[in-house]
């Protein structure tokens, strides 16, 4: 079964990185193709696309008809191929604007101010984020951390699994994840900044990991995580759920978080690696 993916949201949310990593995935991405022709396109991609690729449609034009075109288009597309979905991308106002007042493009959507246009695309297309598959807030990531997050979840074996997990790590201090599903605090583990030889290494480097998991309030939070995910996610599937997103947080984001997660993902048997949001910073 190939993947049909409908990918839309706020303009400037990062809709074109989000084109260009599918695109390398080997995905058939068509960009802006009209709203009457997604289905029938969407057929006949499908049945014409080579195995383990997926067909996306990139939509970035807003309207109350416009809106309702595209949820009517999805619900076709649904009825054709139970694979299809819809990702969201979204980002706060501000840094909506931060965006296009860098880039000077007009924003798409009519308005006496930038900030005016923003609030009228959002209650635009607020019934299509209330209706998506997965929201990406893209708001606290740059090109390559996007980038990245998409050949995450979408790299793995198409059409297979009926639901996609995904690990995050992040620091509070950096902000909490916009677009997770169930959050897991480790700020109670020793913290490895305070020892002066791990301070400058992450979470993915042995020695901190080991200092991190050896402790025993880490394995009996790693135990506990891992014994109730094993029952929660057979549960989220069984409901339909086609994304499941799961964060770890410690002060920073690169020590704690970065070591819980990637255990976690190992005992798990996730295939898709952690994105570990906050280790660049």
């Amino acid at each position: 079964m190939t993947d049909v993916l409908l990918v839309t949201g706020m303009s400037g949310a990062g809709r074109s990185t989000v084109s260009s990593a599918l695109d390398d995935l080997g995905w058939f991405v068509i960009d802006n193709l009209p709203l009457e022709l997604i289905v029938k396109v969407g057929e006949l991609a499908a049945a014409g696309a080579k195995e383990g690729t997926g067909v996306a449609f990139i939509v970035g034009r807003s309207g109350s008809e416009h809106t309702a075109s595209i949820l009517s288009a999805v619900e076709e597309l649904r009825g054709m191929h139970e694979s299809a979905k819809i990702l969201f991308l979204d980002a706060p106002d501000d840094v909506l604007i931060h965006r296009y007042e860098g880039t000077r493009r007009r924003h798409p959507h009519p308005g006496t101010t930038l900030a005016e246009s923003i609030k009228a695309e959002r209650a635009m297309l607020g019934p299509i984020r209330d209706s998506a598959d997965l929201v990406i807030d893209t708001g606290s990531t740059n090109v390559n951390q996007l980038r990245n997050r998409i050949v995450e979840t979408f790299a793995a074996a198409i059409g297979h699994d009926p639901m996609r997990v995904s690990l995050v790590s992040f620091g509070y201090s950096n902000g909490l994840p916009r677009d997770v599903d169930l959050v897991f605090d480790c700020r109670f583990l020793p913290n490895p900044h305070w020892v002066e030889s791990l301070r400058p290494l992450t979470g993915l480097e042995e020695p901190v990991a080991t200092y991190v998991l050896e402790q025993p309030q880490a394995q009996h939070f790693v135990d506990d995580v891992v014994k109730m995910l094993e029952w929660q996610i057979p549960a989220f599937a069984k409901e339909g759920k086609s994304y499941l997103s799961i964060a770890i947080g410690c002060t920073g984001g690169k020590h704690r978080s970065v070591a819980v997660a990637e255990e976690i993902r190992r005992r798990l048997g996730v295939s898709t690696p952690v994105f570990h949001r906050d280790i660049p910073r």
